[in-house]
């Protein structure tokens, strides 16, 4: 099966965190083959650019060439076009191999270094004449229009004044304005749309403009429209900025592979979570762990900070005819309880990714510590009023204990079945604890 290709047209950033490294991260994730067309080399790294060095435009125009020989490319992005010369010659070469553009105008680098010669401008003007979309953010938005960005309706006004320099549509990206909620402006034949989210961090990021770009390309590739593909960029852009890459010690850049990585890892959650639910009820003595609402077993996926970022069984672990029983299967955000109990594990200890509940009684917790099981305890009644139990509860034990126990219990209240909930690293060892209680009871 053949896939799609989609070109770069960019620099190359040594640290890794933008330019055609960004770019070709971006294309493998979402399935695409990258071409590379090197426009210069850089030396910088997280805190600075300490050095540039151009390709010449011959050379730029060679490789394009070269590539279209042999591959079938309909889009390719730019990024680093660092001089009049460079960008005329990616148009001429676009308008020879009817390439079809998406410009995102890089001007200067995240740690503040200029990456575009001062007759730039001009000539990235001219190119937009031929362009599918372009990408500025607020200040290169601000240098394309001549008018101030500063709110979304500045955005409104330069992406009008943007349109008449020929692109057929164009994005301002909002993370360079003010407030909570980030928007980005898109504007294509007279109409705007208003892409809008929260703001994901305070910080400054490496690499989000070349990897929205960039995906946004990947996605016209592979046959989206424009507006469908920039949808999909700016969900593959906000798992890549949660997930910033924690190298050097500058500006974090965005986790390109964040996306793939999650899929991998729910993958084996899933298969894990079904190999101790299995586990446990192969067992004839596991049942009478079975509390009245059930038993789960969950595995939060690694840097979990909500539900419905760990895996857990659609329904329960149940008790019939004497035997236990699955009724669900694995799946993100499969537990409500149990899950918000290994959430607040990991805030204490990120290697604590799984958990499951069993029937609380003083057998099975004369069991656990017998075990040498440190346990930790809540009184329902002391829960303030406005939070959550489980999540309130949990943390309350462990920061009682000084440190994530092995299980945690409570004693129940109104219409609320007391229970135990034990904590570990995988499924498999939550369930092998649970087993060791069950046989110790015997």
């Amino acid at each position: 099966m053949r896939i799609p290709c989609a070109m770069t047209i960019a620099g190359s950033d040594s640290g890794g965190g933008a330019g055609i490294q960004a770019d070709v991260k971006t294309f493998a994730t979402l399935g695409v083959h990258g071409l590379v067309v090197i426009t210069a080399v850089t030396a910088q790294n997280t805190k600075r650019v300490a050095g540039v060095m151009e390709m010449p435009p011959a050379f730029v125009a060679n490789q394009i060439d070269t590539l279209v020989e042999d591959f079938d490319v309909s889009f390719a992005k730019t990024g680093m076009l660092g001089s009049a010369d460079i960008i005329r010659t990616v148009g001429a070469c676009a308008r020879q191999h009817d390439i079809k553009l998406i410009v995102d105008p890089v001007m200067v680098s995240a740690t503040g270094s200029p990456l575009m010669r001062e007759n730039g401008p001009l000539a990235i003007r001219e190119l937009l004449a031929r362009t599918e979309l372009v990408t500025p953010n607020a200040p290169e938005a601000e240098v394309l229009s001549g008018l101030k960005v500063r709110k979304i309706s500045d955005m409104r006004k330069a992406a009008k004044k943007i349109a008449k320099l020929g692109p057929k549509a164009v994005l301002i990206k909002g993370g360079h304005v003010n407030g909570k909620t980030v928007t980005d402006v898109f504007y294509s034949n007279g109409k705007f749309t208003e892409f809008s989210g929260p703001r994901l961090t305070t910080d400054r990021t490496h690499g989000t403009g070349c990897s929205l770009s960039s995906a946004i390309t990947a996605e016209l590739a592979k046959g989206a429209d424009l507006r469908a593909a920039i949808i999909r960029a700016k969900s593959f852009l906000a798992s890549a900025i949660q997930n910033r890459l924690k190298v050097g010690s500058g500006i974090m850049p965005v986790n390109q592979m964040a996306a793939l990585l999650r899929q991998a890892e729910t993958g084996r959650a899933v298969a894990e979570v079904w190999r101790a639910a299995n586990l446990l009820v192969e067992s004839q003595k596991f049942s009478k762990l079975i509390p009245e609402v059930g038993v789960n077993v969950v595995m939060a996926l690694p840097g979990a900070r909500q539900k419905s970022e760990v895996v857990g069984l659609s329904g329960r672990i149940v008790k019939s005819g004497g035997r236990a029983v699955i009724t669900g299967f694995p799946e993100l955000g499969g537990s409500g309880h149990v899950a918000t109990v290994v959430l607040a594990a990991i805030g204490h200890d990120p290697s604590i990714r799984s958990a499951m509940n069993i029937r609380h009684s003083r057998e099975n917790l004369h069991a656990c510590r017998g075990l040498g099981l440190t346990l930790g305890f809540f009184d329902r009644r002391k829960e303030p009023k406005g939070t959550s139990t489980m999540e309130w509860g949990a943390d309350y034990a462990i920061k009682r204990l000084g440190k994530v126990p092995d299980a945690i219990f409570d004693n129940g209240g109104i219409g609320k079945e007391a229970m135990i909930r034990l904590l570990g690293k995988t499924p498999k060892e939550v369930a092998e604890l649970a087993l060791r209680i069950a046989r110790k009871i015997s």
